[in-house]
């Protein structure tokens, strides 16, 4: 149901055609139009919640000024705000923009989607400042009457607080690793000096003939003469021990606020709770006012992804496959457990960049946040929209939340704004937008695909959506699709995104396709290629792709093949099979992920893989790519192995001593049963039942 619509064309800065977004939209009237809806006008925002129902604002700027207003009406239905001025109303072609406002406000009515799990945090205040004594101990005198703080000093030379307020430790080779609420921090106790034992009588100060103790309470070993005068002066206290066996400490904390020049957790994305501002002031002001609003509660995120082990392609009896989500993860929330040939996510960990979706060749790992089918759904309501309010050649921008947001309304506010068949998606981050989306937009009736980084996000992402945009490139040139359809921008400022956008390099569209995008990658992929193929002027059966591609071919050397069918055992996707009436191995080109399990579990070398992407009939039929004859039992004739097994064996073991005895040989060759029952016949003594005749 459309919901009730306030459009204001913000002092008649944006030339708005109230009457042709009516007919956009398929309202039954023209929808509220203001020029000063926030100001002069606030009584038709009033009467609109008056009203009752859903309502959509056309403005953020003023959202929370109307979401206040709305709360003190007790507005019934709920209120939703869409920004058309930096999007599309603030542009040089802006009078042309009315079928992009329309697609946009077109957004406001889908419904929302489905809710994800949380992942809990619980916090008590537990904190640990680490670093530089100069640093962590003045902070520490500031955060200690708000929480729990520790410090662990690491170097020495610093004057320690005269009142023991909070535990202070010294050490180095310090590890970090965990998330808020559950921190695991272990250091090695490397100075002489226990700050956790020591009572700071100073009596090891005035002892010292050097004066390589002073008030920070640890030794300087560099002018240390090994005297031990203060041992003998520590006494009993037993704080200074030269010769201490262990040295190794730990200790768990809720948060911890990292001091030091480079930071012990050295990733672009650390974990909720863990701080690292570096010397910068503004970052290490930021991180203390961060740490005092998590210090102590219960916190949730959502859960960002799925994981479906059952078609993962990672490991088969732990031989590694496809690592493709571990290495792209900035916050190492993913590991390989080889005991169970699956990976491991830490959900606490995950910051919902959502690459790991992207680069999964299988779609084991999905995106939740949103699904590939509710970003599905927005893409093809936007282009629908777009498309019957008389818009052309329409290309979708995708950018984050935050700076990405950020620099296309600065382009609004400093340059031409954006062009008027450029239309901008939010999402979470860059690095969920996979070659599904990617090609799928294509389907759907996009003419370009364009992703929007600032240079905030790590580049290991960047260079992985160049990969997958490489692959949904060489799928549609090979198609015949040329054009630049598909390009990551990589802007930090108005000239440079203003240079990208209007480039005006705009490739025809499709015929648009009228499936829904899904959740299972593959499954979506497989009716873009269809739709891509009935569409494209050139249709062709094979297209090849670049190393790294999730689609290809297992090549097998026949004569190297002892049809041992190892690899249909290690291949997580039904890709490979065996028939089960006759020894033949068979291949499904279009279940296959190229994770390259069956070319490594192969005991022959007989397996090779060839990227490609096959668009034939075959693709998805098996297809037999080796085959043997059946070996059956010299003794009673019942088929029991392969041929090639049998000579294979037989080939190897017959210059060996023990199969010196024809009949040994000869047993290789009988079944089961039968091999039993000649080793009984003939007294035992055989290679299978051997004793000692001394």
């Amino acid at each position: 149901m459309a919901k009730d619509k306030l459009i204001c064309n913000c002092n008649l800065t944006m030339p708005l055609d109230g009457k042709a977004l009516a007919r956009a939209l398929k309202l039954d009237g023209a929808p509220r139009l203001s020029s000063e809806l926030c100001r002069k006008h606030l009584a038709t925002f009033e009467a609109a919640v008056r009203k009752g129902g859903d309502l959509v604002v056309a403005c953020t700027q003023e959202a929370p000024l109307f979401g206040e207003l709305h709360e003190e009406l007790k507005g019934e239905g709920g209120i939703q705000f869409v920004n058309i001025r930096e999007t599309a109303g603030w542009s040089a072609e802006a009078k042309n923009a009315t079928p992009k406002i329309a697609a946009l406000l077109a957004l406001a009515d889908l419904p929302d989607p489905e809710p994800v799990p949380v992942v809990p945090y619980r916090s008590e205040g537990q904190l640990l400042i680490v670093g530089p004594g100069a640093r962590a101990l003045p902070w520490a005198e500031q955060l200690a009457g708000d929480m729990s703080v520790s410090v662990l000093l690491t170097d020495s030379g610093t004057e320690l607080p005269a009142e023991r307020r909070y535990p202070i430790w010294s050490g180095r080779a310090v590890a970090v690793k965990g998330y808020l609420g559950a921190f695991e921090v272990a250091w090695e106790q490397a100075n002489p000096i226990d700050l956790e034992v020591c009572t700071r009588c100073n009596a090891c100060i005035h002892a010292c003939p050097e004066q390589a103790i002073d008030f920070s309470y640890q030794i300087d070993l560099d002018k240390c003469k090994a005297h031990r005068l203060c041992v003998k002066a520590c006494g009993e206290i037993k704080a200074i021990d030269f010769e201490r066996a262990e040295r190794g400490r730990s200790d768990r904390f809720d948060l911890v606020l990292d001091l030091n020049d480079r930071p012990l957790l050295d990733m672009p994305q650390p974990p909720q709770g863990y701080f690292a501002p570096g010397g910068d002031a503004l970052a290490l002001a930021r991180a203390v006012r961060e740490l005092a609003q998590m210090a102590t509660g219960e916190f949730e995120k959502p859960k960002f992804f799925e994981y479906k082990e059952k078609i993962c392609a990672h490991a088969r009896s732990e031989i590694i496959g496809c690592t493709n989500c571990i290495d792209v993860c900035s916050t190492r929330a993913i590991s390989s457990e080889s005991n169970s040939n699956r990976i491991k996510v830490e959900p606490h960990l995950c910051m919902g960049c959502g690459g790991c979706a992207s680069v999964c060749p299988s779609g084991a790992m999905t995106y939740a946040y949103p699904r590939v089918a509710d970003m599905g759904a927005r893409i093809r309501t936007v282009l629908q929209v777009y498309r019957e309010a008389g818009g052309e050649k329409p290309c979708l921008l995708f950018h984050n939340t935050t700076d990405g947001r950020e620099l296309i309304a600065r382009l609004a506010r400093r340059g031409k704004g954006l062009p008027a068949n450029v239309i901008p998606l939010e999402t979470l981050h860059i690095a969920s937008l996979g070659i599904d989306l990617m090609l799928g937009a294509i389907a759907l009736g996009a003419s370009r695909f364009m992703v929007l980084s600032t240079g905030s996000e790590p580049g290991d992402y960047r260079k992985a959506l160049t990969r997958q945009m490489g692959y949904a490139r060489e799928i549609l040139s090979g198609l015949g699709l040329e054009g630049a359809r598909f390009s990551l921008i990589e802007a930090g400022d108005v000239t440079a995104l203003e240079r990208a956008v209007w480039a005006k390099d705009y490739p025809s569209t499709l015929t648009p396709a009228t499936f829904n995008l899904a959740n299972e990658k593959r499954a979506t992929l497989d009716f873009v290629f269809d739709h891509l193929l009935r569409h494209a002027p050139a249709r062709k059966d094979e297209v090849p792709l670049s190393e790294g591609a999730p689609y290809g071919a297992v090549v097998v050397d026949k004569q190297k093949c002892t049809m041992c069918l190892a690899c249909v055992g290690a291949c997580p996707e039904g890709a490979l099979v065996d028939a089960k009436d006759k020894p033949q191995l068979k291949f499904i080109e279009r279940n296959c992920v190229q994770c390259g399990l069956c070319e490594k579990t192969c005991p022959e070398d007989a397996i090779s893989l060839v990227q490609r992407l096959l668009l034939a009939p075959s693709a998805t039929q098996a297809v037999v790519v080796n085959e043997d004859k059946v070996f059956a039992c010299v003794r009673c004739g019942k088929p029991f192995a392969n041929q090639r097994i049998i000579d294979n064996m037989l080939g190897k073991l017959a210059a060996h001593s023990m199969f010196k005895d024809p009949e040994a040989l000869r047993r290789l060759q009988m079944c089961q049963d039968c091999r039993v029952v000649d080793m009984f016949e003939k007294g035992g003594d055989s290679i299978f039942n051997v004793t000692d005749k001394s």
